[in-house]
């Protein structure tokens, strides 16, 4: 080959591998999104059965075909405190089982057929441009990817096909394991897609390339792309919780044991290639990519039942850390997918909630106690509260950036609930100005006026945990229940200040005292105004967003 028919060669391999992963990001984004109320359902299902959580994670990467971008949504749930590393270990065995669907795809490129399959990109870009249903436009979007993905796979054959003589010479000297494991460990740490790589040996295969003498050494590949491919679930432990950490490291070790195993076999069984695969299927594409799914099949049938000595494993190479960082439900991995971005901020808003309530509580026990060492409690919690607003609120624009219409609504009312939430944080701030007052001026209230206080915010209390419960179950049967304490909480408001204004007229209460009163109860009046608001953003139920 000349200088320039070899840069004409490289030219061509790369410019498939790149319309290639166009394809695959095509497919996989929109996939995604389109799924996304599935992705969030299965997740939900999360149980401690080891062959559910295999289920979960397999059938999540075959949604959104990239085992890559489930392991690391895995790592944000393990990092928010939503799953733990024994779940965890399960739905990282089952995704990578879901991987091997694309290559699967890619093996059909050794079909006749598939050429025709191409037309797709034409069909979906038309779609996305003419029709005006987000849902339309997405799937014309995937269509197009998937056509995009058969057209690189057809440059990269082509570009082998026309030099196959020449590349064949190359291939041929490679035939050490190590380096041909490295290779494919390489490779896939670069493009950060295992299928990317065995998608590129699918291609090599389609051409009628094969690796060292044909024997096992196109498998070796094959298992160092298994392990390249757990560096994008390692990079996005970067700066996450100990227990993030130890998922990512758990899928380390699953691929490398599950490689070693299948290294070792075929070192001992040289024309493993020749006995099982070339008897069994006839065409080369077929052969690898269903090696690729035997081999995540396989290990994880070996190593499910060891689900418990990889955990304790993980905890042994990474250790606790004496002080870990607060946890939080807010996790950049969750802002690849909208909707389960929505279900954490969701989460985090109740989060905020109960440390303004808790704000609210020790204010109005400073108030009820004349306790002045109560308010520095309660200006801390405020302070917290502050900071868990201030990163919902910076998370929200970030989801904002990349969200369609409905979802955008959506963390508008989140929006708003941040507002209502941050409204009890400064009613708590009154308290303790009403505290501080009360004791400046020695002003008190009588047992039985401390009694009506108590039992409006008893109804708050009632309000709230409501509130709560709705937001998290998002049963819209709890609404009357709601406002039926928000109308208990407005008739207190109305009782207490009319019986404060007979006291007055009786002389039973000093005038001095009524400023603080009256703003007493209508900012709990107002807290039950600001829960009510929250709930009435709940729309519909569960999952029916």
């Amino acid at each position: 080959m000349s200088f320039s028919e070899i840069l004409l060669f490289i030219v061509k391999v790369l410019a498939g591998t790149g319309v290639f992963l166009i394809g695959v990001h095509l497919l996989t984004s929109n996939i995604e999104q389109l799924a996304t109320g599935k992705i969030k359902a299965l997740f939900g299902k999360t149980a401690d059965k080891r062959l559910v959580n295999v289920g979960i994670g397999a059938a999540t990467t075959a949604l959104i075909q990239s085992s890559g971008v489930t392991t690391v949504l895995i790592v944000g749930f393990v990092n928010v405190g939503i799953m733990n590393l024994y779940q965890a270990t399960a739905m990282i065995m089952g995704a990578n089982i879901g991987t091997t669907i694309t290559a699967q795809i890619a093996a059909l490129s050794a079909f006749p057929l598939t050429t025709y399959i191409q037309i797709l990109v034409f069909i979906g870009v038309m779609m996305s441009m003419i029709c005006r249903r987000e849902t339309v436009k997405r799937t014309g979007l995937i269509l197009a990817g998937l056509g995009l993905i058969f057209i690189g796979l057809s440059l990269m054959s082509e570009s082998m096909s026309t030099n196959r003589d020449a590349i064949q010479k190359i291939f041929e000297v490679v035939q050490n394991p190590f380096l041909l494991f490295t290779i494919g460990a390489v490779l896939t740490a670069l493009v950060q897609s295992s299928s990317a790589t065995t998608s590129i040996i699918i291609a090599m295969s389609v051409a009628g390339l094969t690796v060292g003498t044909g024997g096992n050494e196109t498998l070796f590949i094959i298992l160092g792309t298994n392990v390249g491919s757990c560096v994008t679930a390692l990079m996005s432990s970067l700066g996450a919780g100990t227990n993030a950490k130890r998922a990512s490291l758990i899928h380390l070790l699953f691929n490398l044991f599950g490689s070693f195993i299948f290294f070792i076999l075929f070192l001992l069984w040289p024309s493993f290639m020749d006995a099982t695969l070339r008897q069994w299927f006839s065409e080369p594409a077929t052969q690898i990519a269903m090696f690729h799914t035997a081999f995540n099949v396989i290990s994880t049938v070996l190593f499910l039942p060891f689900c418990n000595l990889f955990v304790a494993l993980s905890k042994i190479i990474i250790s606790e850390k004496e002080s870990e960082a607060e946890t939080t439900f807010l996790d950049d991995r969750m802002l690849s997918s909208a909707s389960l971005a929505i279900s954490q901020i969701e989460k985090e808003t109740v989060r905020l909630s109960e440390v303004a309530m808790d704000a609210f509580r020790a204010g109005y026990r400073s108030f009820i106690t004349r306790d002045r060492e109560l308010i520095p409690k309660t200006q801390k919690l405020i302070g917290k509260a502050n900071t868990i607003s201030c990163a919902i609120v910076n998370y929200m624009i970030r989801l904002s950036a990349q969200s369609s219409l409905p979802e955008e609504e959506h963390i508008s009312d989140l929006r708003s609930n941040v507002g209502d939430v941050m409204r009890i944080a400064e009613i708590a701030d009154n308290f303790t100005k009403y505290t501080q007052r009360s004791i400046d001026d020695d002003l008190s209230f009588s047992d039985h006026v401390k009694a009506e206080i108590n039992a409006m915010v008893g109804r708050v209390e009632d309000l709230y945990a409501a509130t709560v419960q709705l937001l998290e179950s998002h049963d819209l049967a709890l609404m009357p229940i709601i406002d039926g304490a928000e109308n208990d909480i407005d008739a207190y408001r109305k009782n207490l200040i009319d019986n404060h204004v007979k006291r007055l007229n009786n002389g039973e209460c000093k005038p001095e005292c009524s400023s603080i009163f009256i703003n007493l109860v209508s900012n709990l009046e107002r807290l039950g105004d600001h829960l009510t608001y929250i709930a009435y953003t709940v729309k519909s139920p569960a999952g029916a967003r």
